[in-house]
């Protein structure tokens, strides 16, 4: 069973590397957020209004929060390198994580709907993120980073396949 799942029938496709700079781009506005917020407590007992709270803290908050970006965009080229999919023959597959790997197989008949969901960030460099839902409350695979295009396109054959299997129920 394992080595079905490491080498499916259908060879592991990945999305765009321009998912990467979604993720640097992403990463960076919310590092950025964290050290203005981190920032405030030593802004504001510089002003007097918060006298009371530790100095080492008012250096240590945003030392901290810019520790937690530089990790993070470390770690983003290695996730984004995990994420893959695989159109088998009677389901879907697809993997993920860096540390702890995540590996789902979806029978098309099991597939209730599938979504298409792109925010600004990723309209803007033509990706989008392909939601597959099932009935199960823990199976709801994500194929991340797909050109616009091809989002449609496997939206498309997922929900025929799906139609299909359904049909011999």
């Amino acid at each position: 069973m394992q080595k079905a799942l490491s080498d499916p029938a259908g060879e592991w496709q990945r999305g765009s590397p321009r998912l990467k700079t979604a993720e640097h781009l992403h990463n960076l506005g919310l590092t950025l957020g964290l050290l203005v917020a981190a920032c405030l407590p030593l802004a504001l007992r510089s002003a007097g209004i918060w006298p009371g709270f530790p100095a080492w803290l008012t250096f240590a908050l945003p030392a901290m929060a810019l520790a937690a970006g530089i990790i993070e965009a470390i770690v983003i080229p290695f996730r984004v390198r995990n994420l893959r999919y695989a159109l088998r023959s009677d389901d879907l597959a697809t993997a993920s994580g860096v540390i702890y790997h995540r590996t789902e197989v979806i029978p098309y008949g099991r597939i209730q709907y599938v979504d298409v969901k792109a925010g600004p960030l990723l309209r803007a460099l033509g990706l989008c993120t392909l939601q597959v839902h099932t009935a199960s409350p823990d199976a709801h695979p994500q194929v991340r980073g797909l050109p616009r295009e091809r989002g449609d396109e496997l939206r498309d054959e997922l929900a025929r396949r799906g139609e299909e299997r359904l049909a011999g129920l």
